[in-house]
């Protein structure tokens, strides 16, 4: 098997076969300038968003879904799709710049804290009590001599 393809290589390098399938290289200034143009669409777009107070995603999916497809379009073109991580930079940059937020928890108000432990405590310490006066709760029988 190994033998075989040996052989089908062999023959595509000698008949030029080969020369065909050589990837050319990464357009890294076609990618920049219209990645650039994608990038200032979306700037624009969340310029409104309120980012530096909270977390902005829920209300800029559809938008940051769009400029996913931007993206990766022109990385497509660009021939620079997979190549040094150029893709994954750029989007780095825009969560660094605008979901900075999104990853912080906010503690929930004592009211509601308080809310939620309290029955746990106050049935951790009534079920025993409970239990005690149901087991030594004695009925007496009428006609018993209440020995």
């Amino acid at each position: 098997m190994v033998l075989t393809v040996s052989l089908v290589l062999l023959v595509f390098i000698w008949t030029g076969v080969a020369e065909k399938f050589v990837v050319p290289t990464c357009d890294r200034n076609m990618f920049d300038s219209n990645v650039d143009n994608c990038l200032s669409d979306f700037n624009r777009s969340l310029e409104t968003s309120g980012y530096q107070d909270s977390c902005p995603w829920p209300a800029v999916k559809r938008i940051y879904n769009k400029l996913k497809y931007c993206v990766d379009d022109w990385a497509k073109a660009s021939w620079c799709s997979g190549r040094g991580f150029l893709v994954d930079e750029v989007f780095l940059k825009v969560h660094e710049t605008y979901f900075s937020l999104c990853g912080q928890v906010i503690d929930p108000p004592l009211t509601t804290v308080i809310m939620l432990i309290a029955p746990v405590v106050m049935a951790t310490l009534f079920l025993p009590l409970l239990c005690n006066s149901l087991t030594t709760y004695n009925i007496e029988m009428p006609g018993s001599l209440g020995l």
